[in-house]
């Protein structure tokens, strides 16, 4: 599939991916979803790919949904014109927003201008966010007669709290990354120019520094282990990834590595080297 909408590249084993309709300011299109789609499935499944730094071409992040069908915009049909049941249907947003989140590589936003609507709520699916602060952001979907979508109800209020994801969601509001710098939202709210350098610089350290097996079961146990009921159930999981993952020649070559203050040099392969239990949220650790 050529791309048209999107860019990809890969550089210091770091892929950067740009969403690129600078004229439109990257309005979200059904050509835009399924090449982020062919995108992120090239990443994950890339050994050569450590991290993820998705941006924007031009002076925007994403301004939302291509609004250029008028007020028909949200309304699904099939390509004979009639609408599809509602247990058929799949939004766009959250087939793009399950692809970022099913990456085994960390996922890092580098908002660099506007982000409303899925412009934002992709973003939240990531594993971390940078924002330039004069950056109008919102979750509009109030203000449009719909609803949040690409799963931004799971994860919103994971990131920000409750009565912050209530207030966000329900007046649909506009507002500046700087305003929200601290709800925690953003890792980095900074100067437009600095946003791309950052959160490259994030998914160099990582590339540099750390075991890309680690990287990839570290982000398991963070997002999967929410669903788990009570410490005592993390606990039990964490003790027997741990347990593997000390046998493995990564945990040898990371302390060996540490005793002689030298870089690492970590083998693992997170495309050939999972754990038999991986992944564990699917079928219970014996």
């Amino acid at each position: 599939m050529e791309l048209t909408q999107v860019k990809y590249e890969v550089k210091e084993q770091v892929a950067l991916v740009t969403l690129n309709r600078p004229q439109q300011l990257n309005a979200f299109t059904p050509v835009m979803r399924e090449e982020l789609k062919q995108v992120m499935t090239m990443a994950d499944q890339d050994d050569g790919v450590r991290a993820v730094v998705v941006t924007g071409a031009g002076r925007a992040f994403c301004a939302g949904a291509d609004l250029s069908g008028g007020g028909e915009t949200f309304d699904r049909r099939k390509a004979d014109g009639t609408p599809p049941r509602l247990a058929e249907h799949r939004d766009g947003g959250g087939q793009v927003a399950l692809a970022f989140h099913r990456c085994r590589k960390p996922v890092i936003a580098a908002i660099n201008g506007p982000a409303v609507g899925v412009g934002l709520t992709m973003t939240l699916a990531m594993d971390m966010r940078v924002a330039a602060a004069d950056a109008k952001l919102g979750l509009v979907f109030a203000r449009r007669g719909v609803v949040m979508e690409a799963c931004s109800s799971w994860f919103l209020p994971r990131l920000v709290g409750m009565a912050k994801a209530m207030e966000l969601a329900c007046t649909g509001r506009v507002f500046t990354a700087q305003e929200e710098a601290h709800s925690g939202l953003f890792n980095y709210v900074l100067p437009q120019e600095q946003v791309l350098p950052k959160a490259w610089e994030l998914a160099r350290e990582i590339a540099q520094h750390t075991s890309a097996m680690s990287v990839t079961l570290n982000k398991a146990l963070l997002w999967r282990n929410q669903i788990q009921p009570d410490p005592q159930s993390v606990h039990l999981i964490d003790s027997q990834v741990f347990l593997w993952s000390g046998r493995q020649a990564d945990a040898r070559e990371g302390v060996r590595a540490f005793l002689e203050k030298r870089p690492p040099k970590f083998t693992l392969s997170p495309t050939q080297d999972l754990p038999d239990f991986y992944p564990w949220w699917k079928e219970p650790l014996l």
